[in-house]
């Protein structure tokens, strides 16, 4: 017999052999028919599993139904199978290359040299119907490595055995859409599937468009389908509607409409160019900011792009995240190979601890004696002799290998971009002596920071390789801590209240233990996720808690603000660390005249300037509220005999630090109208002949309504009221 504890903490006791289908029965035929998959942990991490799967030993157990997001996770895999067999019917010269479900859908990378296009989705999906309409379950059945391997290569397909070859583990898993292996369509994969393909309820192919291999533009460009689906065709249908309005709202097409900013190839991907409006909204945001920065104690840095390996050595950015970052540039070939040879011990170690020298360190070893032989010979491992300065290759020695190789690289290292601000006010910190007198010391920088996303991910301003950040770093002691994380809490607030975005949940994001990514301290992280907590408990908010969406070094406090078409986006962030002041060894003088450690915390309320002005313009689809609009009021004139008071009305506005644009041209007030409405600009203000005399502005709001005349001075005041933020809206 098993144990299986259930959420609300009672037990199952289960024969030997069964399944998540089992438990569900065990407890009621109203969750066996409800039931999707399951979620089990043996005590070493939660794993998602088939219904179908047998249970390998006592263990905790969820069983997900339509109420659980996860479950929704599932039927999209489930779904992209579907998909896939479908185009194979289809299109049975067809190479699939992956599948995996996404945020709002699926996708499937094919090589096909049939273009898809919106006018073959009706027959894909009509091929997809009749498969979820035969109710076929799917099937997992595993091989051993080589009789996998020896399976895909019999195939044919090249993405398939490099999938194969890629995965992890002694066994191969393939799904088969049918009941054995043989008769029905199959893929590899790892799973995890709904029980039948009847259970996919609603779905629907969105889109195709070019994809490279893995995201490298040097590798073949293949296609990928793109679809979505859900548990019925009310949510379905909810969605599509979203995603019309999305279409409107494309923050890549106002942006361009509205002369905001300018993406380009020659530039780079990814890579924003801030035109001057752009700019002004950028430039507002970030003093409405800097403002109440001053109200709260913080003092400004500025820091370089560019830092010493080392540097992000010392605080784990480098490696943790090195496929994301921008190659570093190193100061000769040596430090090049001593690099490169300190990441393959370091990663060797983490994946075979009882053997760290593999085959590639051992070469990396040799790619060293041909650049320095005096250098290889001085520290190449030899059992026979003294440790001292040379390497270990015996297993445990990872930590004074890796030592080593930091001390050769301080004569000769490397340089990288920033990925993140944190270590260079880090060492803003640690540039002078500090006292518990000083302390808090609050250090504030919009800091831009450089990723190398995959050419595949980048999109718009959302998704960027070189944004900046409202980065703030906070160095105080334990008992500040709580005050802290709640300025910073009510700081993210007072940012999205000032813009109206009062729709939002808050997210805490805890690490893995048994996730490596994360920094190996169980006591700072005890620490660190205790106060989080707290924090979010004493600012009086409700939370969900996330296991593994912790930064790599504390968690963190998101907020997931909703904007006005319903669609979620993390904005602000709030985070705890005791592990980076512990791995830079900072310190400050306690009133015990002894050194003690400080607490970090890191916070950012807009997050990425270029993603929360991308998801801005959405949000108000171009139409900012008039204190973030990038002109303010158009004035346009009817006639020549006009334009000279048209001009004192924009002398006037300017004075008042309104920001204005003057049409004074011959052409006709109908288009000039129609213009300042095309640009969103929030009044028009229309001056003739009897504007000028009686010193009034006609003013038209940008949808077109009317709003009569106004005295000029009035018309002052007004604006002067909606150019700060409004704290009951915007």
């Amino acid at each position: 017999m098993i144990r299986v504890t259930l959420p609300d903490g009672s037990v199952k006791q289960m024969p030997a052999g069964s399944t998540g289908a089992d438990v569900a029965s065990a407890i009621g035929p109203g969750l066996a028919k409800a039931a999707i998959g399951v979620v089990a942990d043996y005590g070493h991490g939660k794993t998602t599993l088939d219904l179908a799967t047998p249970l390998n030993g006592d263990c905790s157990l969820s069983i997900l139904t339509t109420r659980d997001a996860l479950a929704l996770t599932i039927v999209r895999h489930s779904t992209a199978h579907v998909m896939a067999e479908a185009i194979c019917k289809l299109w049975p010269e067809t190479k699939l290359v992956y599948g995996p479900p996404v945020e709002n859908g699926f996708y499937y990378d094919i090589d096909l040299d049939h273009r898809l296009t919106p006018d073959d989705f009706p027959k894909i999906e009509a091929e997809m119907a009749k498969i979820v309409d035969e109710k076929r379950p799917f099937t997992r059945y595993e091989m051993t490595r080589e009789e996998g391997l020896a399976k895909v290569r019999a195939e044919g397909n090249p993405y398939k055995v490099e999938n194969a070859e890629r995965a992890k583990g002694d066994t191969l898993s393939f799904y088969v859409t049918g009941p054995e292996p043989g008769a029905y369509w199959e893929d590899l994969c790892m799973g995890t599937h709904v029980p039948d393909t009847g259970r996919i309820g609603a779905f629907k192919v969105t889109s195709v468009s070019g994809a490279f291999l893995h995201g490298d533009a040097n590798k073949k460009q293949l296609q990928r389908v793109n679809g979505t689906a859900f548990f019925d065709k009310k949510q379905l249908k909810e969605h599509l509607t979203q995603l019309e309005e999305a279409k409107k709202r494309d923050h890549r097409k106002i942006g361009q409409e509205l002369g905001l900013f300018a993406l380009d190839s020659m530039v780079g991907t990814g890579l924003v160019l801030w035109k001057p409006k752009g700019a002004t909204i950028r430039g507002i945001l970030e003093q409405y900011l800097k403002a109440e920065l001053i109200k709260q104690g913080y003092d400004p840095v500025y820091t370089p792009n560019i830092g010493k390996l080392e540097l992000f050595r010392t605080s784990g950015h480098f490696p943790y995240y090195r496929d994301a970052q921008y190659p570093p540039i190193y100061e000769s070939d040596e430090a090049k190979v001593l690099n490169e040879l300190w990441i393959a011990i370091y990663e060797e170690d983490a994946a075979n601890p009882e053997n760290p020298f593999t085959q590639y360190v051992v070469d990396k070893l040799e790619e060293l004696k041909r650049v320095n032989p005096e250098l290889y010979d001085s520290i190449a491992a030899d059992p026979a002799r003294p440790e001292g300065r040379r390497l270990n290759a015996a297993p445990g020695h990872t930590a004074h290998n890796l030592q080593l190789i930091r001390e050769l690289l301080q004569h000769s290292d490397g340089y990288l971009l920033k990925p993140m601000n944190c270590p260079l006010h880090i060492r803003v910190y640690a540039s002078e002596p500090r006292s518990y007198r000083n302390l808090p010391v609050r250090l504030a920088e919009f800091g831009t920071v450089y990723r190398y996303e995959q050419s595949g991910e980048v999109s718009g301003l959302t998704r960027v390789r070189g944004f900046t950040q409202d980065d703030a770093h906070i160095f105080c002691t334990q008992d500040q801590l709580q005050d802290e994380l709640a300025n910073c809490v009510n700081l993210t607030r007072f940012v999205l209240d000032g813009l109206g975005l009062r729709d939002f949940r808050v997210r805490v994001g805890l690490h893995d233990p048994n996730d490596k990514k994360f920094i190996d301290n169980p006591e700072g992280w005890a620490k660190a996720e205790a106060a989080v907590r707290a924090a979010v408990k004493n600012a009086g908010l409700s939370a969900t808690e996330e296991v593994g969406e912790a930064a790599f070094y504390g968690p963190k406090i998101d907020f997931v603000v909703k904007d006005c078409i319903g669609r979620d986006w993390q904005l602000g962030t709030v985070q705890a660390d005791y592990n980076a002041p512990e791995r830079f060894d900072l310190s400050y003088i306690g009133p015990d005249n002894r050194p003690h450690r400080p607490v970090m915390v890191h916070r950012a309320p807009f997050g990425s300037m270029e993603r929360f002005i991308g998801i801005l313009i959405e949000h108000f689809e171009g139409a900012f509220p008039v204190w973030l609009a990038p002109v303010q009021v158009y004035v346009a004139t009817i006639s020549e005999k006009s334009v000279d008071y048209g001009r004192d009305v924009v002398r006037v506005l300017k004075a008042a630090g309104v920001r204005v644009e003057l049409d004074d041209s011959s052409e006709r007030i109908g288009p000039k109208k129609h213009y300042a409405r095309s640009q969103k600009i929030p009044y028009i203000a229309v001056v003739g002949e009897q504007e000028a005399e009686s010193r009034m502005v006609n003013l038209n709001d940008r949808d077109g309504k009317p709003l009569g005349n106004i005295p000029l001075d009035a018309f002052v005041e007004r604006l002067k009221q909606e150019s700060v933020p409004q704290s009951r809206g915007a």
